[in-house]
């Protein structure tokens, strides 16, 4: 299955290195930045290009893992010249239709983790998402998704939508609180490091019980008094805001528990 890996950025690297693992024939990078395109090019074997119209022509199988709002544009300057191959994106926010117009097999290949270029994953463990076009695309999608994870899951662009929020923020948003928190503690040069085990422990409750019934402290409770005292050692504005916000609707899932 010969597949071309249109992206050089965390997530298509992890993807594709994967991919390759697995038995897939990787035989191009595009990116728009030679350096990265290089870099994971070595990394897979093949060769690579910054010039859209220098894609290779005879591939069966076109991976778009680049930047949401450049998936449409991508779309535009390949898929007419490639009427034989199969498009697959794997964004969590995007719809599939992006790529009907155009007349080719298309679907969506969605792992739902984070990714750090050079931090490795298990992607046998990474939920992945997928939709297709028709029967016999879907067919496809599920192998190549199957050939690197044991959790594949058909969710059409809908439900994916939604996947990818939830994912928003049970993520990017928890780990901006863990941003905050280091600031606090970086003001009186304290190591973040100590905050490591209370950090895990609560990742770790969250797979014997429900996010409402590990929550704790004093917004749950909501102790005025602490809240206020915590409020008046918060550095700016911004922050004393997210923390109201985040202690008035912790409270109130609390008292819908209780109900």
């Amino acid at each position: 299955m010969k597949t071309v890996i249109i992206g050089s950025g965390n997530l298509a690297t992890h993807l594709s290195l994967a991919l390759k693992a697995g038995g897939i024939d990787i035989a191009q990078v595009f990116s728009r930045t030679a350096a990265h395109a290089g870099e994971l090019a070595g990394k897979l074997g093949c060769t690579y290009t910054t010039v859209p119209e220098q894609v290779l022509t005879d591939a069966d199988v076109y991976i778009i893992s680049v930047n949401d709002d450049a998936i449409s544009g991508l779309a535009v300057r390949l898929c007419k010249a490639r009427p034989q191959g199969v498009f697959i994106h794997t964004a969590g926010s995007v719809p599939m239709e992006v790529f009907r117009p155009y007349g080719v097999r298309h679907g969506v290949l969605y792992p739902m983790q984070t990714f750090s270029k050079n931090r490795p994953v298990d992607f046998r463990t990474i939920p992945c998402f997928i939709e297709a076009s028709d029967e016999p695309t879907l067919a496809l999608v599920r192998r190549i998704a199957s050939g690197i994870s044991d959790r594949v899951v058909e969710a059409d662009s809908e439900k994916r939508r939604k996947l990818h929020l939830a994912a928003v923020l049970a993520c990017n948003l928890a780990n901006h609180c863990y941003r905050l928190a280091e600031r606090v503690l970086e003001a009186e040069h304290i190591d973040f490091g100590l905050y490591l085990p209370l950090i895990l422990e609560t990742a770790r409750k969250v797979t014997e019980m429900s996010p409402r019934e590990a929550q704790t402290g004093p917004m749950v409770r909501y102790d005025l008094g602490v809240m206020a005292a915590q409020v008046s050692l918060l550095p700016d504005e911004r922050t004393r805001q997210i923390y109201r916000l985040m202690a008035e609707s912790i409270h109130e899932d609390s008292l819908l528990c209780v109900k």
